[in-house]
């Protein structure tokens, strides 16, 4: 029998950013309780401004959720007016038509500024909205290949965990729909935040969205995987070392050979690869926290040897650099490169 959930909005401070989700039939809990958890509980410890939390249906209730539950929302398709992000929870069928209704409500939201973000299938709504015409995205492996026939404008990259466009967000599957949300606190409040909103999740703060969606790799055995596993911790704790193969392969107990192989299996990144996203992910926290260090101290400190180096890898990966990307997070006071060179 069909349990009935009055899911109502959260009792938060005023003055933070509205966001609004989607409740449909046949909505994907998994999504949603995604949505909720980050956005809609509680977080006291946090202090004022953080997320107001609303639930907007799309259609007349009851509503039937997947694994049998009825749900019913707090507001309606009028409150998108009001959002600041709305998010689509997944959609009820990769091909199933959206709602004429519902994508003029959407379109006039971001029309208006509001951030629209789907999870895993929810990307054929914003598709239906032309949200992501001539522009990147990315969704579910198993989808991607439906909604790249249905909507060929789109620059699908089913590689990609999320992609974050500023005004409209992406993501692939159901899981990594935590990492585009921690994501978007970490934009929003910042690193710290994000951290303790991930702590209190009990799963890791921050995955880059440019990461595989998934890996094909046995599982690495058990001997070895324990001793790999303070090894990394070790690297990680260390990252401003030069880490030469070598050195660590010894450190590990292994041939280099093995080594590598090994630890590929365990993290799905060669060495090398691992350790580029590891101080990248250090140079944005530096970068994220603190406008007076220069850019080549943050170069040195995450062990990229040299503000050139860290500056081509920020290109490649980010495409933006470390100046630009503190802008981001600081304001534009901090554009400008702190180097001790002042190197542009």
């Amino acid at each position: 029998m069909a349990c009935c959930i009055k899911i109502m909005p959260n009792p938060v401070p005023p003055g933070g950013p509205l966001v609004a989700v989607l409740v449909y039939d046949g909505l994907c809990t998994f999504e949603f309780g995604v949505a909720y958890e980050v956005f809609g509980l509680p977080r006291p410890e946090i202090g004022e401004g953080w997320y107001r939390y609303v639930t907007a249906a799309i259609e007349p209730g009851p509503l039937c959720a997947a694994g049998g539950l009825m749900v019913g929302a707090s507001a309606g398709l009028e409150v998108l007016a009001q959002a600041d992000l709305i998010v689509v929870p997944g959609w009820r069928g990769i091909d199933a038509p959206v709602p004429e209704e519902l994508l003029a409500h959407l379109q006039a939201a971001h029309a208006r500024g509001a951030r629209v973000m789907s999870l895993c299938s929810g990307i054929a709504v914003l598709a239906a909205c032309g949200f992501l015409d001539g522009r990147a995205a990315t969704t579910h492996w198993r989808y991607a290949e439906a909604i790249g026939a249905r909507y060929p404008a789109i620059r699908l990259d089913p590689d990609r965990l999320y992609v974050d466009l500023g005004d409209v967000l992406t993501v692939a599957g159901s899981a990594a729909g935590i990492d585009l949300c921690l994501h978007v606190v970490r934009r929003d409040f910042g690193p710290d935040i994000a951290n303790a909103v991930a702590r209190r999740l009990v799963v890791p703060p921050h995955r880059d969205g440019g990461q595989a969606q998934f890996i094909e790799r046995p599982m690495p055995r058990e001997r070895e995987a324990a001793r790999l596993g303070p090894l990394i911790d070790w690297m990680r704790q260390n990252l401003g070392q030069p880490h030469r193969i070598e050195t660590i392969a010894a450190r590990s107990g292994m041939s280099q050979r093995t080594f590598q192989r090994r630890f590929e299996e365990t993290t799905g990144l060669p060495p090398g690869e691992w350790l580029v996203v590891e101080r990248l992910r250090l140079a944005r926290e530096q970068l994220e926290r603190n406008r007076d260090v220069t850019l080549d101290d943050v170069a040195a400190e995450c062990g990229f040897g040299s503000l050139e180096t860290m500056r081509h890898h920020f290109r490649k990966r980010m495409g933006v650099s470390p100046a630009a990307y503190r802008a981001r997070f600081l304001g534009p006071q901090a554009s400008r490169p702190l180097s001790r060179r002042a190197v542009a």
